[in-house]
């Protein structure tokens, strides 16, 4: 009878795991597939358009800074519940607001938040799924991917105006509070912490500490850059029409959704360490190739999102190889916070760099960023060993 309960109570939890990891997929993508819309509504330059960006990663920096040390110190099922509802808040300036302040604040609270919720959702799995949480972690982000690659299909064919842009966010709004409704009535096993306060320069000393950072930060240029800018590299870069550069987009975050849910069991099988190696230089190779050949090859670069999928769940959940269970969220809130200053810079400059240069010869920035995430992966590998 107590395992009926419990294992009902494990079906709540990844049912509203699963709806948030939807809701959250879908509005990531949406920046990048409305960006032209944005432009033409607002009336930006594309350094205006990149500010959106920034600010976007600039909320991951503060959620995720102050959010994991919340994650250790307070119950996390409230944490979540607390973190969703500043989501919340955040789509309601889309829907509401009609300015340019007001879509940058909700850019502000809905990507920050929406990082804080994956990262809680991804030090949760271990705790609650322990049978195979490399599994089940690649699962839910095979499930967050068919919102993103949803929406970049469906969404992208139609983003004609700013109206749309709001009635998108409604939609996902509601699907938001169902989510929310699943994880009032879930139960969230609890940690033992210790009592002496988490130690930062713990964290720091740690010598797997600066690879993580070089890491996740090259990682997430290379990736959030298509995400963000291949619609406009593909319009004004390759000359693609809308539709079609659409479709490409899709391809490569369809084959991030695909392959998540395809190589899960083989990334049980294969371990975390080295299914991020092998994974990692398949799809970079792939990845650079893609961008190198322009659009006689920009079929690779979206064929890339297969083998790319599983990095960035796998190395998060890696991240707990080398850190104490009673430090992991701190340990890994530091960590992706200060690697999204990667991606703050990187926008910041990305804009007036395609002002200067131009679109297609601007993004061979993506392809030397994944360049340096396979050297760094490749260093980290051999130069340090699991602590734990």
């Amino acid at each position: 009878m107590i395992n009926k309960i419990s294992s009902k109570r494990t079906y709540i939890v990844f049912i509203a795991f699963s709806i948030c990891m939807i809701v959250l997929g879908a509005s990531d993508s949406l920046r990048g597939i409305f960006s032209i819309v944005f432009q033409d509504y607002y009336e930006l330059s594309t350094t205006q358009l990149s500010m959106i960006v920034t600010i976007s990663y600039l909320g991951n920096l503060v959620f995720l800074l102050c959010g994991g040390n919340f994650l250790d110190r307070f119950n996390k099922k409230y944490v979540f519940i607390s973190t969703l509802s500043i989501w919340i808040i955040g789509a309601l300036l889309f829907i509401r607001g009609n300015s340019y302040i007001s879509l940058l604040l909700g850019m502000f609270l809905c990507t920050g938040a929406s990082t804080l919720l994956n990262t809680t959702i991804n030090i949760l799995v271990p705790a609650i799924f322990a049978g195979a949480p490399g599994l089940i972690v690649n699962v839910l982000f095979f499930i967050q991917g068919i919102g993103t690659s949803g929406s970049q299909n469906i969404v992208g064919r139609f983003a004609a105006d700013i109206s749309y842009w709001k009635m998108v966010n409604i939609v996902l709004l509601g699907a938001s509070l169902i989510g929310m409704l699943f994880m009032f009535y879930s139960t969230i096993p609890k940690v033992e912490q210790k009592k002496e306060t988490i130690s930062y320069v713990h964290i720091i000393k740690n010598p797997a500490f600066i690879f993580y950072i070089l890491i996740f930060g090259f990682y997430f240029i290379a990736e959030h850059g298509i995400l963000n800018w291949f619609m406009l590299y593909g319009i004004n870069g390759l000359e693609l029409e809308y539709d079609r550069a659409s479709f490409f987009l899709s391809i490569f975050f369809g084959g991030i959704t695909l392959g998540r849910l395809m190589f899960a069991p083989l990334v049980q099988m294969l371990g975390v360490q080295r299914s991020v190696i092998v994974f990692g230089l398949i799809g970079g190779l792939l990845y650079i190739i893609g961008i190198a050949g322009g659009i006689k090859t920009v079929v690779l670069l979206s064929g890339s999102g297969l083998i790319l999928s599983i990095l960035y769940p796998t190395l998060v959940l890696m991240i707990q190889s080398y850190y104490d269970k009673e430090c992991i969220a701190s340990a890994t809130g530091v960590i992706i916070s200060i690697a999204t200053l990667f991606d703050i810079i990187f926008n910041l400059g990305f804009g007036k760099i395609v002002d200067t240069l131009g679109m297609r010869q601007s993004f061979y920035i993506l392809q030397i960023s994944m360049l340096l995430f396979l050297s760094s992966l490749i260093f980290f590998h051999k130069k340090v060993k699991v602590e734990k």
